[in-house]
């Protein structure tokens, strides 16, 4: 894997910074840019690539980039993201369920 090409997925996949003027520290930039960032090892483009999109999908980029698409669902896929979605649902209710319980517990001491 050669340099240049690691440039250029680099320009496709960082993020400009708005509106940073030159005479802002340099810690201000670093403050403003914003995204994921990995290192190329040993011109191992490949591995960079696979460990960002791992990067992506655990962060929630891949998921806000799907939901920004606008092209057509098959009626399948709807009931799966539905699906997915009450499962989602129920879990973080049951969760906040135990923990109040817990809480409650706790604040009585018992």
């Amino acid at each position: 894997m050669n340099p240049a090409a690691a440039r250029n997925a680099w320009s496709v996949l960082k993020r400009p910074s708005q509106g940073v003027a030159e005479s802002v520290s340099q810690h201000h930039r670093q403050e403003q840019v914003r995204g994921i960032r990995v290192k190329v090892l040993n011109g191992n483009l490949e591995w960079a690539l696979t460990f960002i999109q791992r990067k992506m999908q655990s962060s929630g980029i891949e998921r806000m980039i799907k939901q920004e698409q606008t092209h057509h669902i098959k009626n399948s896929e709807k009931r799966v993201l539905a699906r997915k979605n009450l499962e989602r649902k129920l879990k973080s209710q049951d969760l906040a369920r135990k923990l109040k319980a817990i809480l409650v517990k706790k604040v009585r001491g018992l």
